[in-house]
């Protein structure tokens, strides 16, 4: 959710990538047949939110990565790009596959270091600016959530643990945690090496490839403090989200 309190400081990083290449399957079980990017979240498409977040952070060039309904996806998101970006779709023929595919299929285009986000979290400003402006260039730099007590679903979440700033362990099914993945990187171009080593039978997830670099020391976690994003995953993960925008827009 684009939380606007005033221009950031000028990036270093000028390009992202934003992951919307699956089928969103479990947003789709309350009958609507839109794609994910494109369910109304308060009368507008999810993905504009990313959208508008990456041009008022001053990023330059926005790489899609599309993959379920590509051609529909395309033809809706192209009429709500910013003036001041240049997009490009990068087709994921692998899209049933886990979103580490998705994020190699960057790897050829994208200049590191860059933005990765998902196209279906709602965050504010503040978290995009501060990863900017924090950024170490050949580190994964990932925006973690310590308000464990405020996590929507903790169950459905990614789990890390840190040891002062350094990401130590992370997964789904963590026994011991102190924060949350909120699914909002500055990735170096290595990425894409650890990835490649982290396929299993042709597929990997991206916390495999940053699971593999925090054991080489190469993961910051960065507190988002107060800060609020929403995954909207599921129905139920949707609706909370409308309430929160909806309280946004209505002040």
């Amino acid at each position: 959710m684009t939380n606007y309190s005033g221009p950031p400081s000028t990036p270093r990083i000028s390009e992202a990538v934003i992951l919307m290449a699956g089928s969103g399957s479990r947003l789709r079980t309350d009958g609507t047949n839109l794609p994910k990017p494109l369910v109304p979240v308060f009368g507008r498409p999810l993905i504009l939110y990313a959208l508008e977040a990456l041009a008022f952070a001053g990023i330059k060039k926005v790489h899609l990565v599309v993959g379920f309904q590509r051609d529909l996806i395309k033809a809706r998101v192209r009429p709500l790009i910013p003036a001041e970006v240049d997009v490009c779709f990068i087709e994921n023929r692998d899209w049933q596959k886990q979103n580490g595919i998705s994020v190699l299929a960057a790897a050829n285009q994208v200049e590191a270091p860059f933005l990765l986000i998902m196209s279906d979290h709602l965050f504010d400003q503040s978290i995009l600016d501060l990863l900017l402006c924090t950024a170490v260039p050949d580190q994964v730099n990932l925006a973690i959530d310590r308000k464990l007590d405020s996590i929507f679903d903790l169950t459905d979440a990614t789990k890390v643990r840190t040891s002062g700033d350094r990401i130590i362990a992370m997964g789904k099914d963590l026994a011991s945690y102190d924060a949350i993945d909120t699914g909002l990187f500055v990735c170096p171009a290595d990425i894409f090496s650890y990835l490649e080593h982290a396929r299993r039978n042709g597929d990997c997830s991206l916390t495999d490839g940053v699971r593999l670099m925090a054991g080489a020391d190469k993961v910051r976690g960065v507190d988002i403090g107060d800060a609020w994003w929403q995954d909207v995953d599921t129905p139920e993960m949707l609706q909370r989200a409308e309430e929160h925008v909806g309280a946004i827009l209505n002040r």
